[in-house]
């Protein structure tokens, strides 16, 4: 047990440069709170305690306003950054190492008692307001930017933007790390953008191009209209 509160505290001053000192950790940090609230309340719940262990959850969000319900399975080194409002639903399953910020959504699509929410692999990033609805699997090492909406499957290594999500790079990162850097992703809206206003700007150019040789053309008949008439 002293282990796991040791690894999870480490964890914290791996991924938050804010992060002073132990004692700061064990009393500030909310997503560290909700975890350790979580891991009583699954104990209950796999124990087939429903009500205890969904009342200790529901004690968990009023204090840290993070909801984990209890029959979610999450592996080691997880960390929640800041916290509030993230919701991650009963089936949902977390491998190792993964970075959720605030206001992220691990959400199911149906009312079948059935997997209905999201597998996330290890080393997964979820940016901060981001919802991944549906029972699919978000591969190892992906990256998902802040606010989208992702409701289907992700490649390892990729990297999803957008609403819904789309996959716009897949890039292996170094092994090991954990890449905070989920603002710094590619956005394919500007893109689209830039391209419409590069072809703008070559359309513009030809048609200056073309106005000019019409000129040039025009002045050359007139000059002959004129030769003819004298």
């Amino acid at each position: 047990m002293f282990k796991s509160l040791r690894e999870d505290i480490s964890s914290v001053f791996d991924r938050d440069p804010a992060a002073r000192n132990a004692l700061e950790v064990l009393l500030c940090y909310p997503g560290l709170h909700a975890l350790w609230i979580y891991r009583i309340a699954h104990w209950f719940w796999v124990r087939k305690c429903f009500l205890a262990g969904r009342f200790i959850s529901h004690l968990g969000r009023f204090l840290t306003g993070i909801e984990i319900h209890p029959g979610a399975r999450i592996g080691r080194k997880f960390f929640i950054d800041h916290g509030m409002g993230v919701v991650i639903g009963e089936t949902a399953e977390i491998g190792d190492n993964v970075t959720l910020y605030h206001g992220v959504t691990l959400g199911g699509v149906t009312w079948d008692k059935v997997k209905r929410h999201p597998t996330l692999g290890d080393n997964v990033v979820v940016g901060s307001g981001a919802k991944v609805l549906g029972p699919f699997t978000v591969g190892s090492g992906a990256r998902i930017g802040s606010n989208s909406v992702v409701v289907k499957e992700v490649p390892e290594n990729a990297t999803v933007v957008g609403i819904p999500g789309r996959t716009v790079l897949s890039q292996k990162r170094e092994e090991g790390r954990v890449d905070l850097e989920h603002g710094n992703l590619p956005d394919p809206e500007a893109r689209a953008i830039s391209c419409l206003f590069d072809q703008l700007r070559e359309l513009e150019r030809k048609y200056a191009l073309l106005a000019r040789e019409h000129e040039e053309l025009k002045n050359v008949v007139e000059a002959s209209r004129r030769d003819v008439a004298t």
